[in-house]
Formats: C-alpha cells, structure tokens, sequence
C-alpha cells in the first residue's frame, strides 16, 4: 500500500509532537534538543523551513529541519535533523518532507543546501560530495558523507568552511 503524504511547514500546534518524531527516531534526545535550540536562534532559524510530513490520521509521521548556516561568509543552507516514526520509516514519509523542504528553500530564494548524512540516501534528491565545490566542513569526515545541493548552478557557489550555528556545538 502507497501513502500519499501531506507536507507542510509546522506550526506552533506541532511542536510536541515533532519532538516526539525525534525521540522516537533516534536513541537519545541529542536531535529534539538540537531543533529546539535552533528554533531558539533568529541568526539560524527561517520561518518557513521546518516541514513535517501528516500521516493519514492528521499525526505527523516525519519532520526536517532547513537553517542558516554559511560557508566562509556566504549563507546557505543546513539539512537536518530529519526524521521520522519507526514505523512510518521506509515509506516515503522522510522524501516527501525533504521535496518540500527543499522546494520551499528554493522559492525562498537559496541556492546552496549542504547535509551530512548517509552516501546513499541524499544522493536521490541531488546531493552530490560538498568537496566538488570546494566545501568543508570544519571537522573531518568522509568526503562521501558531506554533501551539497546547489539549486542553480549558473549563479556563484561560494567555497570555503563550512560554518553551523552554536547550536550544532562544532
């Protein structure tokens, strides 16, 4: 059976229960704690760019999380947390809020989105290794896991380090 997701960003109503999705989806509450700080930050959140996924019951099965973050001094974009229930997972609950995510971030006018995260799971929405544009971030980690998204190409991409909110603690 094939769910048809409603994405949307949040609302203050969603807090809790996007709080929940995190707890539910990773063994600590390093990532529920992590979005609440960063909702906390006005030089990192952007109204707009926190989207979650409905299940059919009007639940949330899946949330991600787009902030400012920069390379050198020019802005972009951080994808992540993302999440979703266990038992939503592999379902499409997690692609259908990053399509929107992303959707909504272009709209808005950014051009660069960068995600650390799994080689062979952001490839599909176009993330290709941040290091083809000259960016890094400041710790070390496998080039294939640091990842970049550059919406149009013809428009300048800055290189440099990457640099994350406090938030993020790196």
């Amino acid at each position: 059976m094939t769910t048809s997701w409603i994405t949307r960003p949040e609302t203050a109503t969603d807090l809790a229960q996007i709080r929940e999705v995190n707890l539910a989806a990773f063994p600590t509450s390093h990532e529920a704690d992590l979005i609440e700080a960063l909702r906390a930050d006005p030089q990192a959140w952007i109204p707009g760019l926190s989207w979650v996924t409905e299940a059919p019951d009007g639940s949330i099965a899946g949330f991600v999380l787009l902030t400012r973050c920069h390379v050198n001094s020019s802005p972009a974009l951080a994808l992540g947390p993302c999440a979703v229930r266990p038992e939503h997972q592999r379902s499409g609950a997690g692609s259908a809020a990053i399509h929107a995510a992303l959707d909504a971030s272009r709209e808005q006018g950014e051009n660069l989105v960068l995600v650390l995260g799994h080689a062979e799971y952001y490839p599909r929405f176009g993330f290709t290794p941040a290091s083809s544009h000259s960016i890094r971030p400041p710790f070390d980690v496998e080039d294939k896991y640091m990842m970049a998204l550059v919406f149009d190409p013809t428009q300048p991409v800055p290189s440099g380090t990457i640099r994350y909110p406090a938030a993020f603690g790196v």
